[in-house]
């Protein structure tokens, strides 16, 4: 149900955002809170130098249709 809700509470924060009349903190929690909605919560600070990014690995697997090679027909699969 709360979810029915949700383009009338980004409107709503979006006014409070553009409100030149609402207090400093009321436009910056709005527009932190529109951030956090479209892209998320930013990842935390690194706790120090030693900070290694993450690793990422690509993993790649092709399928062959035997069919389609004639040299691999016969091949037992491994």
């Amino acid at each position: 149900m709360a979810r029915s809700y949700t383009e009338a509470a980004l409107n709503t924060l979006v006014g409070i955002m553009q409100q030149p009349k609402a207090s400093p903190a009321s436009r910056i929690a709005a527009a932190g809170m529109i951030l956090e909605y479209g892209w998320g919560k930013p990842r935390p600070a690194s706790a120090g130098e030693d900070f290694e990014p993450p690793k990422f690995t690509e993993i790649v697997r092709n399928f062959v249709d035997p069919k389609a090679r004639p040299e691999c027909e016969g091949t037992p699969p491994r």
